[in-house]
């Protein structure tokens, strides 16, 4: 079996840029993911804050991500989930699919993080008849119809900046008394006149027949329940990180994150390092996890040279 000196698990942001920083330092290393892009696919407007580019879509930044990952001398296996990860001694052993195992000297985990539910009645029922966490995906099918976004960050309202060209009205929900998205894209969303936001309010339940056929939240300060008659919900309250694989060898935050030494990017076991969304690192930016993912390989590296000195 193949000894790496890394695997990096993951194929968002952080972990391509891991791989990139791999390379440079000549480490053997091999770079396991389903798929290439992480958050920055499901990016559904222009990306406006990755330096050296004033605006680029998320489809394109993804490509050039792509492209030089896969100049660098780093493996790529794909299409393949890492079930387990474990340590014995000073190896790593990671395995993939059904039976396949790979060893390293260390590893990264840069896994990201998958929507996060908001857990009510009907909403398990309706995924794929009204309710979705994708507007990319599903978005177009809302054609002229009214829907509903249910949070209020900046991943909610690029979904109703997306929404926007198809849909004729978007309620906009949010759980706090006040919009978290940043400023500029309250504006954008508002100036459509397309959006109404609602505020203090909790979801309690999807209703329908065959498809959503309406949402029946709370306000918050009057306890009162009220009915929002809606062809389609998004759900955007956040993402969970991705962590079952290594459980039982990081810390983690009253999020669910891995927790990690800022500086570093390593976690409580030596040699297993993380990076991007799922990390407890703040704020969950695409510059943020490339950063990460740099930190994440440059110690690799040190660690490297630790043990084999």
């Amino acid at each position: 079996m193949i000894l790496y000196d890394l695997i990096i698990i993951g194929g968002g942001p952080a972990g391509m840029t891991a791989g990139i920083y791999a390379s440079r330092q000549k480490m053997k290393t091999l770079l396991i993911t389903k798929d290439f892009g992480g958050q920055m696919a499901r990016k559904t407007i222009a990306i406006e804050n990755w330096p050296g580019n004033i605006e680029i879509s998320g489809k394109e930044l993804i490509k050039n991500f792509k492209n030089h990952i896969e100049s660098c001398e780093v493996e790529i296996l794909k299409q393949d989930k890492v079930s387990k990860v474990i340590k014995k001694n000073e190896t790593f052993e990671v395995k993939v699919g059904g039976n396949k195992k790979f060893s390293s000297k260390s590893v990264i985990i840069a896994t990201g993080a998958d929507p996060r539910p908001l857990e009510i009645p009907g909403e398990k029922e309706f995924i794929g008849k009204g309710v979705s966490y994708c507007v990319l995906c599903d978005g177009p099918f809302y054609k002229d119809k009214i829907t509903a976004v249910i949070g209020g960050g900046n991943a909610a309202f690029e979904a109703v900046l997306f929404l926007v060209n198809y849909a004729k009205k978007i309620y906009v929900l949010e759980y706090q008394d006040q919009i978290p998205a940043f400023k500029d894209l309250q504006d954008k969303a508002l100036a459509t006149g397309k959006v109404e936001i609602i505020t203090g309010v909790a979801s309690k339940e999807i209703k329908g027949g065959k498809l959503v056929e309406e949402l029946i939240y709370e306000n918050r300060d009057s306890k009162k329940d009220k009915t929002l008659r809606v062809d389609g919900l998004f759900i955007e309250i956040g993402n969970s990180p991705a962590t079952a694989l290594v459980k039982e060898m990081v810390d983690f935050s009253k999020y669910d994150e891995i927790v990690v030494d800022h500086e570093t990017c390593a976690t409580k076991t030596p040699g297993l390092f993380a990076a991007g969304d799922v990390t407890d690192v703040f704020p969950k930016q695409i510059v943020v996890a490339a950063g990460q993912g740099c930190k994440a390989a440059v110690n690799a590296y040190k660690y490297l040279k630790s043990i084999n000195s």
